[in-house]
C-alpha cells in the first residue's frame, strides 16, 4: 500500500479539524441578493452591543474590508443595513488523569493510586452578523460564527478578522 496517497488526505483532515471558527448562516430564500450594492451600519443596534468600543471598531473594520472585497460600497442611502450582536461564555475544563497502581518509597513499600488533575479555562464567543433590507426593514440574511476568543491584544485583530471573514464567506448565499 502506498502511503504517499494518504498524506494529502491526512493533511486535509488535520487542517479541517483545527478550524477555530464554526459558522452557519440562514437567509430569506425569496430574496434576489444581486440587487444589493451598498450598505451602512445600523447604528442603533450596534450601539446596544455590550463589548468594548475597541472590539466594536475591530469588528466593523473587518466587515468593511469583507464587504468591499465583495464589491459592496458604504453609502448614506444604503440597500443593506448591517447589524452585529455578540455573546460570550467562559468554559472551565477539568481533566483528571489516572497514573495507575504502583509502589513507592516512603516508610516502607506502600501501594498507592496516583492521579493528576488539570484545570483550564477558555472563553467561547459568538458573533452574529445581520443583513437587513434597508427599504423594507426586514432581516434577509444572518450569519453566525462561534469559537474560542483570545485575550491577547496582539492577536485580537487576527481573531476578529477570522470570525468576520468566515461568517461573510457565506454571503451572498448560493441557492440550491
Amino acid at each position: 500500500m502506498k502511503t504517499t496517497n494518504l498524506f494529502p488526505l491526512l493533511l486535509l483532515f488535520l487542517v479541517a479539524s483545527c478550524a477555530s471558527v464554526r459558522v452557519n448562516s440562514d437567509y430569506d430564500k425569496n430574496v434576489d441578493f444581486t440587487q444589493y450594492k451598498t450598505y451602512a451600519f445600523f447604528k442603533n443596534g450596534i450601539d446596544k452591543v455590550e463589548i468594548s468600543d475597541l472590539d466594536k471598531k475591530r469588528i466593523l473594520r473587518s466587515i468593511d474590508e469583507e464587504m468591499a472585497a465583495k464589491g459592496l460600497t458604504k453609502s448614506e442611502t444604503p440597500d443593506l443595513l448591517v447589524n452585529i450582536n455578540t455573546k460570550s461564555e467562559k468554559n472551565v475544563n477539568v481533566n483528571q488523569f489516572y497514573a495507575g497502581y504502583g509502589y513507592g518509597w516512603g516508610f516502607g513499600w506502600n501501594p498507592y493510586w496516583g492521579n493528576n488533575t488539570s484545570i483550564s479555562t477558555s472563553t467561547e464567543g459568538i458573533l452574529t452578523i445581520d443583513l437587513i433590507d434597508a427599504k423594507k426593514k426586514e432581516l434577509i440574511w444572518q450569519g453566525e460564527g462561534s469559537g474560542t476568543l483570545t485575550q491577547d491584544t496582539h492577536k485580537k485583530d487576527e481573531n476578529i478578522k477570522e470570525f468576520v471573514s468566515k461568517i461573510l464567506a457565506q454571503y451572498p448565499p448560493v441557492k440550491k
